[in-house]
């Protein structure tokens, strides 16, 4: 059996500010020791519990944040960007299941460092349902055919986890005090959970089905200011409310507005503030 790990920073315990998840700030090589800990934690968990194979996508940032060198040596690790899928690089229908470790709550809700894909994005929508990148990734994982087994991170990133994955496991390393403050497990601590919730997960398995996405998805992201808005509307295919910060994208498929959403979100990026 083969697990794919697809691991954000946000999410990792005592990982509570930009201090920890930015590359130029002083506490970011503490945060990528923590997070790689964790990593092992749920790596070392799965070989026990039988898989075969274990691939982690590094899903942060320029997503070349895990320590390869301190990684479990059996381990394969999908580094660095530009990559066509983010976060979901390399999935595909071989995987018997997914973790996302390490994750955070979407855009305009309760939850450490919460936000989705970039800070410009207020809202985001697969059709009718409100997603942020655990959701998103979720449906990808779906098309697929492949269930996400567990979600690691903070106390609002499992209530949103639940809410969309019935019968999914939760470790909750982290409970929220406000975005840039939490109530952290130890590291010792948190690895002890991840790995009692990994084993449980796996042992569920069977409980958890993959998040199926609509045959033909509509894209809507609601930015945080018009100008990004206009910024998104540039790629073709694109509508925009006039009036309102808000772009859609029908798509053929849940991967084609996947990557629609990766356009927008980087052209977005180049609005500035004056």
């Amino acid at each position: 059996m083969k697990l794919y790990i697809s691991i954000d920073m946000e999410g990792i315990t005592g990982l509570v500010d930009a201090t920890f998840v930015d590359s130029s700030r002083y506490n970011y090589t503490r945060g990528q020791h923590i997070m790689t800990a964790e990593a092992n934690h749920v790596i070392e968990t799965a070989f026990e519990e039988g898989f075969s194979e274990v691939i982690v996508n590094d899903s942060h940032s320029k997503m070349n944040n895990l320590i390869i060198e301190n990684l479990h040596p059996d381990s394969k690790l999908i580094s660095g960007d530009v990559k066509p899928f983010s976060m979901m690089q390399g999935l595909d229908g071989s995987y018997a299941g997914a973790v996302f470790l390490g994750y955070h709550a979407m855009a305009a809700r309760k939850g450490v460092l919460s936000h989705t894909m970039i800070f410009g994005v207020r809202n985001m929508y697969i059709n009718d349902v409100s997603v942020g990148e655990l959701g998103f990734n979720a449906y990808v994982a779906g098309h697929y055919g492949v269930p996400v087994l567990m979600v690691a991170g903070d106390d609002e990133t499992a209530i949103e986890a639940e809410s969309l994955l019935p019968g999914v496991t939760t470790a909750i390393v982290k409970e929220r005090i406000s975005r840039t403050s939490a109530l952290c497990l130890s590291p010792e601590k948190s690895g002890r959970l991840l790995r009692q919730k990994m084993a449980e997960a796996i042992a569920g398995r069977d409980r958890v089905k993959p998040l199926v996405p609509p045959e033909r998805p509509q894209l809507t992201i609601e930015f945080a200011n018009y100008g990004q808005a206009e910024w998104a509307h540039l790629m073709p295919g694109t509508t925009i409310e006039q009036g309102s910060p808000v772009v859609s994208f029908q798509a053929k498929d849940i991967l084609e507005a996947y990557q629609a959403m990766l356009v927008m979100t980087e052209l977005a990026m180049r609005t500035s503030f004056c």
